[in-house]
């Protein structure tokens, strides 16, 4: 990934500032900047993709539930000015990025959904038994993926160390709970965005029938399933991903 990550106005982020139309990405529960390292790559120069770090780990606890990161996503964009924008996000960010929508359906020109919770999850945060155990975790890490070598070292590192450190094991926890009570079952119906769902067939987070019962409850939602492939499409199946991003974006920008 070659962007430079951004730090002002109390934000962190990445922008690659390719082009007029704006993009923001949201990561997942676990997730980090470097989750959409392919997208970023191919799509770049030709989108302007803004990144968001969000404060999972490091907000005041009342501010890491759903309600406290959409203020945080919602100051964002008033903090970049951005009128009009398209948002993907994967797993937690996929949540996020539907509450948006609902809370400002004038702002958001299309959502694109990739594991994303709202419905059903079995979520990695709500209990952490045996977090000292590393091979515990290095499975719990592995799970994530179709493919468990996707489970590189260093992620596995990363989360071993954020969930036996109590403060943000906690925030963690908080979160995945509040992302279990948010259920948005009853609310999809009133996004009228054309939605892309992108979903692992072998996503044991939130499994397949999590996407189809998406597709049936969004009014303008398109499916794709990739195969051999878990929770974090972007990331196991890079090119099939993109592809789909790609055919879907184009009804916006046909010359690109």
């Amino acid at each position: 990934m070659h962007n430079d990550v951004v730090q002002e106005g109390g934000y962190e982020y990445i922008e690659t500032k390719g082009g007029d139309t704006d993009i923001m990405l949201l990561h997942g529960l676990f997730g980090s900047l470097s989750n959409f390292e392919h997208l970023l790559n191919e799509f770049g120069n030709k989108y302007n993709i803004i990144v968001p770090l969000l404060p999972i780990l490091t907000a005041p606890k009342e501010e890491v539930g759903l309600d406290g990161l959409l203020r945080f996503i919602d100051g964002f964009v008033k903090h970049k000015g951005f009128k009009q924008l398209h948002v993907l996000g994967n797993s937690l960010g996929g949540h996020l990025a539907q509450l948006f929508a609902l809370a400002h359906p004038d702002k958001v020109s299309s959502l694109i959904l990739t594991g994303s919770s709202g419905l059903f999850e079995n979520p990695m945060g709500s209990s952490w038994p045996r977090r000292e155990n590393y091979d515990y975790v290095k499975g719990k890490v592995e799970s994530t993926f179709f493919d468990p070598n996707m489970a590189k070292k260093e992620m596995v590192d990363e989360v071993f160390s954020i969930v036996n450190d109590r403060a943000k094991v906690i925030r963690i926890v908080i979160t995945a709970k509040s992302a279990i009570r948010h259920n948005l079952a009853d609310k999809l119906g009133s996004i009228n965005a054309p939605t892309l769902l992108v979903w692992g067939k072998q996503d044991e987070i939130t499994p397949a029938f999590v996407a189809e019962k998406f597709e049936e409850l969004l009014p303008n939602a398109t499916l794709v399933f990739l195969d051999q492939c878990g929770h974090a499409a972007m990331m196991e199946q890079p090119k099939a991903f993109n592809d789909a991003f790609a055919s879907f974006m184009v009804q916006f920008h046909p010359s690109l």
